[in-house]
């Protein structure tokens, strides 16, 4: 057995995904939170003693979708959670998608659908985003399928789509419409209100990002009743672990440290573009937690110029429509003038 051959002819092409040596490098590559660990989830897990690790947690993670519906003004059942959004992404996958069901991805978007509609069985249609990175709905509606998955703000382009281009689309496509707002937060919009509005409509959350919880993997769906039950239906019990739900619980019920993260990125997000623009960088409107931005150099030479000086931040380069493209997660003051400084450094290196 010398090939791939004995892994199933569907997922052959699978490679690994995006896993750098990091060591001690400054990490803008992930659009984490820059402020670090939500406080409130640190304080709730200081103390671990009332907890039984002998017993597993609650099936369907009953104490986090009751938090989820306090907050968000629903019922307990109108939410799905699990091991990050990408657990989210493979249960709507598993649960709508039947062999050979194709569904429509705008293209650019995360890297990550493809790879989840392909692992359970689907045919990917991509359809190309617009000039201004804005949906091209007719298009898209034309492309057919069961599902479509679109990203508001986008990922990695940063900017969020028209509500009304969303709506159309819900309103007039057959099939599930799930709507990924992973950095949602940053751009102060949601359809998590109005999943009682449409039949099709599935919301997806991370408290990975503004959160800060990217370690406890964290992701919620929200949908009408009947939906989040089906979902229900194919999600692997007992995802979610206790020390992940009672962490999220915690941050879920203090607003302060996500107002603090989204005031930083308001407030640095302009003065970033406008650093990286000085040093002849094309940067794209963003309503998220970075930029995507088309350097003045090469990208490969940028991207391990940055990283010989400790710094790593995400290549999109090689791909269509993002030629020579690279992608920053917004810092402190700080943090964005190390990354600049660095910058200036490698283009006067190369002068």
């Amino acid at each position: 057995m010398s090939g791939r051959e004995i892994m199933r002819s569907s997922v052959r092409h699978f490679q690994r995904y995006y896993s750098p040596k990091v060591g001690d490098a400054l990490r803008l590559d992930t659009n984490t939170n820059v402020l670090g660990s939500h406080p409130a989830a640190v304080e709730a897990l200081s103390s671990l003693g009332d907890l039984d690790f002998n017993n597993y947690p609650s099936t369907y993670s009953d104490g986090l979708r009751e938090a989820l519906a306090e907050k968000y003004g629903l019922s307990s059942e109108h939410f799905v959670v699990g091991s990050g959004s990408d657990e989210s992404l493979d249960i709507i996958c598993k649960c709508f998608l039947e062999v050979g069901d194709r569904v429509v991805l705008p293209y650019p978007s995360y890297s990550l659908y493809d790879f989840f509609v392909e692992l359970n069985g689907g045919e990917v249609a991509m359809v190309d985003l617009d000039e201004d990175f804005q949906l091209d709905v007719e298009a898209m509606l034309a492309a057919g399928g069961k599902l479509i998955i679109m990203p508001t703000p986008n990922n990695p382009t940063g900017n969020s789509f028209r509500e009304e281009n969303i709506v159309e689309i819900l309103e007039r496509f057959p099939g599930i419409v799930v709507v990924d707002e992973a950095y949602g937060e940053y751009s102060g919009r949601s359809f998590l209100s109005r999943v009682d509005e449409f039949d099709n409509l599935v919301v997806i959350k991370t408290l990975s990002k503004a959160y800060a919880l990217a370690g406890l993997r964290v992701g919620i769906s929200a949908s009408n009743v009947k939906l989040a039950d089906m979902m229900s239906s194919v999600k692997i019990p007992y995802s979610l672990n206790i020390l992940s739900e009672r962490a999220a619980i915690a941050a879920l019920r203090d607003d302060s440290f996500i107002e603090e993260s989204v005031r930083m990125v308001d407030e640095n997000r302009p003065l970033l573009a406008a650093g990286l623009e000085e040093l002849g960088f094309q940067v794209y409107p963003s309503n998220a937690n970075f930029l995507l931005a088309r350097a003045p150099i090469p990208h490969t030479e940028l991207i391990e110029g940055l990283r010989d000086k400790g710094i790593l931040i995400r290549d999109f380069g090689a791909r269509r429509r993002m030629e020579n493209c690279v992608r920053a997660t917004v810092g402190t003051p700080e943090l964005n003038a190390r990354l600049l400084g660095a910058i200036r450094e490698l283009l006067e290196e190369r002068a």
